[in-house]
Formats: C-alpha cells, structure tokens, sequence
C-alpha cells in the first residue's frame, strides 16, 4: 500500500505539475475531448479480461480524479466500445451514475461525459472493446510461428488507446497505471510496465507501471511468448522461433544504455525489455515504456538494423520522459529521438556508420517532401482535426533531427549536449508544447550565446515548409565509394561488397538509374541474390526496383513479402509503385485481398487508400 500510495502522489504532483506547465498546450488538442484543466485522471487501474474467442477485452477502467476547478463532469475518449454502466466511489462505496455518448465522429471517435458530482474520488467504467477496434489486432493461431496459440497485441498511438480503455486521450495527459489482467493458461500477458520475467503462465497477471506516462504509450499483448534476459535490465520477449536470434541481435542494447547515459542523463525506467511482435506489426518498432514493441523484420542476422533499437530506446528520453503536448508537436517527440538515435550509433558504432544512417534518412525525407503538400512539411504542422496518423511521415523525424543538428553544428556538440541534458531534467516526466520548447530554447541556448542564431531563424525551422536553405546536407563519404563501384559495375566491372553493410546496399540499389537494362537488372540478382535477400531492407529496395522495371524473376517475391510482411513503412511504398499502371494495379489488388487479413488496421487503411482511391 505504501508503494501505491507513493505512485498515486508521484502521478498526481505530475498532473498538478502539468495542469500548470502544459495548460495553454491542453486547449490546443483537437484530437482529443478531454477537459484537463477542469479534471484530469492520473491514475488508472484496470482489471481486464482478454477473451479470444470474440476478440474482446472486457472488464473495468478505475480513475482517480483531481479537479482543477468545481467542474461535476469527466469527459473522456471512446471508440467503438460498448459502456455497461459507470460508478463513483462516495463515502467508502460504489454508486452508479449517469453518463451519456456523444455522437461518433470520423475521427475523434465518441466523447463519453459521465456525471461525478462534487465529490467523488474515483470513477469506475464498466466496458468492452469491439472486435475491430483500431489500436488491437488479434491473430488466430494459424497466423502466429507456433500454430497452436492466437496472439493478441496493441498499437495505441497516436489516439487509439480510445478504441480499447475510455480515457482521457491526449499526450498532454500524464498517468500511473495498475492492471490485472485474466488470459486462458498457458498465455502469457505483458504491457508497458513491469513484466514478470517467470516462465509461470498462471492466466492472471499484476502489472503496474509507476512513472508518469501518456496514455498513447499504454500498451498490452499476449500471446505463446518466452522470454530470455540480455543483461540485469534488458530482456527479450518472443516467440520461441526468433528469440535466440533476437537475443544475439540486440546483444548491444544494454551499451546503448549506458552510452545514452553518459550523454543525456540516467535512464529512469527501471527496465528496457524487447518484444517481439508478429510479422503484422504496422511499424518498424514502438517505444512503450519499460517494454519496446518491435518488428521481426529487423531481425536481420547480421546486427546492422540495430538502429530501430537505438531509436526505440532513444525515446527513453525524447518522447517517454519529455512528450509531445498535443500531436501537432509530434517532431518534438521524433526530431529528438532520430537526433539521439544518430548520437548512441555513433558512439558505438562511430562516425561512419552514423554519418550512412544520417544520409539514408535525409534522402527518404527528400523523397516525402516530393510527394507531400507543402502544408505538410512544416514541423509544427496544422491538422485541425484530421486523422494524427496522417502527420507521420519523415518531416517529423528526420526534418526535426536536422535541426536539431543544425543547431549542434552552431553552437557546437559540448555547449548544445549540455543544454539537451537540462532539458531533459527541467521537462522530465511532462508534456510539452512547440512554443513551450521554443520559449526554453531561447531562455536556455539562444540567449547565452548572442548572434549565434536567431529566433527568426527558429521560426523558420519550426514553421515554414521545406527545408531552410543553409540546412545540414549530410552526405557519406563510404556512399561516395558505393556510387563509384557502381559506375565501374555498369561498365561491366565487379563489386568489391565484402565489407557492405545494409547501409551500403541500400544507397547502392537506390541510386541504380531507372534505365538500367534487364541483362544488369539479372546479373546482379545473379551474382548477389537479391531477389532472395533476407534481409527484409534489402529486399524491400529491390522488390521497389524490380517493380520500376518490370524485373518479372522478382514478382514471385514480391508477392511473397507482400504476404508475410506487415510493417507498413516496408510494404506501402511498393503498393504506391505497383498502382501507377493499370495492370501492376491489378495485380496488387489481387495480393492485397489475399494479405489484407494479416495486416494490422493501420496497414490496411493506409493501402486501402492506395490501392482503391475513389473510394475515398
């Protein structure tokens, strides 16, 4: 009870903390019906029971209040769940009270106002999800590895923790959180909190997560998992197929702690563990807290997709502890993280391999630019109230990062490392707004290092499309080598590829003219494999070329992947290329129709509106 009790007055000065640093940031979200500033909810404890058989979870969702005001109604966040009945807890006893849905909005979803009176301390909502709720997948035993037990797992961000708890749900919000959690024996359950590493499936499980979090970052599955530990703090949760290879992929992860650090300050979640997802995982990784959610398709065998983990660890700082207040500021949470993920790579892995991984990143953001509304490459983008899904896109990550390089490259790494180190202790646990950074930026660097850069400049950055002139081009010096071997190839000569890393096959397979004839197109599948590439990077850059140039020994492959893949950022872009003729359209129709069941919601609406656009 003590330790409890410790949780509830840690989540609660972090409201009361926010309610007072983020309040202007809470009537900015337009994504969200939550009324902080009359009463926020900084703790949750859930009792849930995940029932297979109908793709439901059902229980109970319990709120600690805090009024900021004399406000007698709560205002939460539904999408397509069925309320039983809500409560209050008055006098040491549980009362029902009234509530009322809103009307279902495209993308909101349904606001749920309940009645708390004046003084209640708690409410409790009884509910269960819908089978097709958008922040869970649930897969039958015959789409996992094993065969013999469904798999069940969630992806909440940006706003859909909604589809599956009624809660408050906007990133401005800061909570704790207890669940208890019924599966049938021989599953194991895990969320974003602090997992048993016991190989016990008992079918009930105590979880509680007792740092501050958003609600995007709640996260849960279950499924035949086994887990295996890397160190005293980082474990690997799997199927049993893939877990000793995810083990020997991710050995690095506990030094990627310790370098991360000694540049930014202590980690503070206690524990850094990896699950591994199925195939169908919409995203190539997700950083919730204490447990990493990740694509098996960076199980690459070779440790050079390691990045992803970099990037989901990165967040332990940049997104996890100092969030993003509303999702216009989404850069603030992404920018950070792909500047810190480029900073661990490098101190582990050095200058070279971090200075490839920068220049991949700044070509694919040169290749979203070209095909992005200029309204939609501003950092502090306006959405209004269209889908928050709809901002990520490489603007976020990868422009943001190169500010964040631009401003270390003016007011160099010691200086700009120690302002990133306050940053992250002054906003620690809290959740922050554009012009709240911008605000501190100029107290905290712009101001102590006069006619370095401007806040004009600032703006320029934050606010205007593209990318400013004077912007950090970054370029690799080992691609440089890469282009040359590649013009010696297309004499006729031979590549030197012994020492390649994915990095140099991917600048390699994107810089290929798109006239380059059939005969190249076969003698480097010939001579390479790249058709059959397991590498899941390195076939996707082929698949894409081979797409391009009719390459028809790759379509049985291209099919293929499309099948077993469902991380989005790897199987779009070939729709994308397979709908610019009619016939290829044709062709990927067929495919979709026969993968759609495997992927996740988010993948199949994103493809959808590829591949059948009047149906808009």
């Amino acid at each position: 009870m003590a330790i409890k009790q410790q949780f509830l007055q840690w989540a609660t000065a972090a409201t009361l903390v926010a309610s007072t640093a983020t309040q202007g940031a809470w009537a900015e979200d337009a994504h969200s019906y939550a009324k902080l500033d009359e009463v926020s909810t900084p703790h949750l404890e859930l009792d849930l029971t995940i029932d297979f058989d109908n793709k439901q979870l059902v229980g109970t969702a319990t709120y600690d209040l805090v009024r900021h005001g004399d406000a007698d109604t709560l205002h939460l966040d539904t999408r397509d769940l069925t309320i039983e009945k809500t409560e209050l807890w008055v006098d040491n006893a549980w009362q029902e009270t009234a509530y009322q849905l809103g009307d279902t909005h495209e993308t909101l979803g349904q606001e749920l106002t309940i009645s708390i009176g004046d003084s209640a301390e708690k409410v409790r909502i009884h509910y269960a999800t819908a089978p097709t709720a958008s922040g869970l997948q649930w897969l039958t035993p015959e789409q996992t590895a094993g065969k013999e037990h469904p798999f069940m797992f969630s992806q909440s961000q940006p706003i859909h923790s909604r589809s599956w708890i009624p809660i408050q749900d906007t990133p401005a919000l800061r909570l704790t959180y207890n669940a208890t959690l019924h599966t049938e024996p021989g599953l194991l359950a895990v969320m974003s909190a602090n997992n048993s590493l016991s190989d016990e499936r008992s079918g009930e499980y105590q979880l509680s997560m007792p740092q501050p979090i958003s609600p995007y970052l709640i996260a849960i599955a279950a499924g035949d998992l086994e887990v295996k530990s890397i160190s005293d703090n980082v474990a690997v949760f799997a199927e049993s197929y893939i877990i000793d290879d995810a083990v020997w992929e991710w050995a690095d992860t506990p030094a990627m702690i310790t370098a991360t650090e000694a540049m930014y300050g202590p980690y503070r979640w206690d524990r850094y563990d990896l699950l591994v997802l199925p195939p169908s995982f919409p995203y190539g990784g997700m950083e919730n807290p204490r447990l990493s959610f990740i694509t098996p398709t960076v199980v690459s065998g070779d440790r050079t997709l390691i990045n992803l983990i970099a990037h989901e660890l990165a967040h332990s700082w940049s997104g996890n502890l100092v969030t993003n207040a509303s999702w216009r500021d989404l850069w603030i949470n992404e920018g950070f993280t792909s500047y810190v993920e480029n900073r661990i790579m490098e101190a582990l892995f050095g200058e070279r391999r971090a200075r490839m991984e920068l220049a991949l990143g700044y070509q694919d953001l040169l290749e979203d630019m070209q095909r992005l509304a200029p309204q939609d490459t501003v950092l502090n983008i306006e959405l209004g109230t269209r889908h928050p899904d709809d901002v990520f896109s490489n603007v976020p990550y990868v422009k943001g990062q190169l500010f964040l390089v631009y401003l270390e490259e003016k007011f160099g790494r010691e200086t700009f490392d120690a302002f990133l180190r306050q940053y992250f202790d002054d906003f620690a646990f809290q959740s922050i707004s554009t012009k709240q950074f911008k605000e501190y930026l100029a107290r905290n660097l712009l101001a102590k290092h006069a006619n370095v850069v401007s806040m004009d400049k600032i703006n320029e950055w934050i606010h205007q499309p593209g990318l400013p002139a004077d912007a950090p081009k970054p370029e690799s010096d080992a691609f440089a080598q890469v282009e040359k071997q590649m013009q010696r190839w297309l004499k006729g000569g031979q590549l030197q590829t012994a020492d390649w890393t994915t990095h140099e096959w991917l600048h390699f397979i994107n810089s290929l003219p798109l006239d380059i004839s059939s005969v190249n197109m076969e003698r480097l599948d010939k001579e390479y494999g790249l058709t059959a590439s397991q590498n899941a990077e390195i076939a996707h850059a082929w698949l894409r070329l081979s797409i391009v140039k009719n390459y028809e020994p790759a379509r049985d492959r291209l099919r293929n992947y499309l099948l077993t893949i469902g991380r989005n950022k790897l199987v779009s872009p070939l729709y994308r290329e397979l709908a610019r003729t009619s016939d290829n359209l044709k062709w990927a129709r067929e495919v979709y129709q026969q993968a759609k069941p495997g992927y996740h919601p988010l993948t199949q609406t994103v493809n959808e509106a590829l591949l059948y656009p009047d149906n808009d």
